[in-house]
């Protein structure tokens, strides 16, 4: 084992559609630039999330400037959407919280996305995430908020603890299922050169120049049974989770971050345990 750094960085830049990866990345209060500011709702204003429509695992969306996105996924043209003009909200309902977004300016991508779900949906972007929604109370110290991820503003895994995962697979009743690979969990950063499951017991870490808090363990929920390439399930992780890794707060991979200042983290960044 060698020390532990930065071994990947990962957006979203709209809510569960596939991810990209970074070799650097702005860290800004709420998450990192460009991570989770875009998101679907349905007709009723609820997020829509690949618990319930896990075909988002094959749309992508590749950030443009200016913060616009550029939709793609099979079957469907190329959308390219700006950042819309905050002339006016809607109410999203996103895990207990009501959070106010700006819809797309574009009838087209509202028709991109329904078309693409063939149900009814609306593209929406974040445009304050300094003041829409705060961080889980519970968890949250005063003043920290989170863009649109599911509660907090970076989720952290480990390449041992996937290791150590997969090796509890393999001789479990659905071995055909793994190896599973990192992009399951839908992770920000990927650390490397700790322990199996170090991460547990972790309260502060740096990576490079930037300090985070560590909010809470990551219950993990059947988005993580969602093949990202193809869209199909299956029963891992969840199944071999549910066996070892079972706790108060769910079915436990990964831990939840809160940036405790501003900077860059770059792959390849030390990463420091402070606490």
């Amino acid at each position: 084992m060698g020390h532990p750094q930065l071994q990947s960085i990962h957006v979203h830049p709209v809510k569960a559609f596939r991810s990209i990866e970074l070799r650097e990345a702005v860290v800004e209060p709420w998450g990192l630039a460009g991570d989770r500011r875009w998101a679907l709702i349905d007709a009723g204003g609820k997020v829509v999330t690949q618990r319930r429509h896990p075909l988002l695992a094959r749309a992508a969306a590749e950030p443009m400037p200016g913060g616009g996105v550029r939709l793609s996924a099979p079957g469907m043209d190329t959308l390219t959407v700006p950042v819309p003009r905050a002339t006016g909200t809607v109410p999203m309902e996103i895990f207990g919280d009501k959070v106010e977004t700006v819809p797309a300016e574009d009838d087209a991508a509202h028709r991109w996305c329904s078309a693409y779900l063939g149900t009814e949906a609306r593209l929406v972007h974040l445009d304050s995430p300094a003041t829409r929604r705060p961080v889980d109370p519970e968890h949250a110290l005063p003043g920290e908020t989170v863009s649109l991820a599911d509660g907090y503003p970076l989720l952290l895994t480990t390449t041992a603890s996937l290791d150590a995962l997969n090796s509890l697979i393999a001789r479990g009743e659905h071995a055909a299922e793994g190896p599973l690979p990192m992009d399951r969990f839908r992770p920000n950063v990927v650390v490397s050169g700790t322990a199996a499951w170090a991460e547990d017991g972790w309260t502060r870490v740096a990576i490079g120049e930037v300090a985070f808090r560590v909010a809470k363990m990551c219950g993990r929920c059947a988005v993580t049974t969602t093949d990202q390439r193809t869209g199909d399930r299956g029963k891992e992780p969840l199944h071999t989770l549910g066996g070892h890794r079972r706790t108060g707060g769910g079915l436990i991979f990964g831990q939840n971050l809160v940036p405790q200042g501003p900077g860059t983290i770059r792959a390849g960044d030390p990463v420091e345990i402070l606490g």
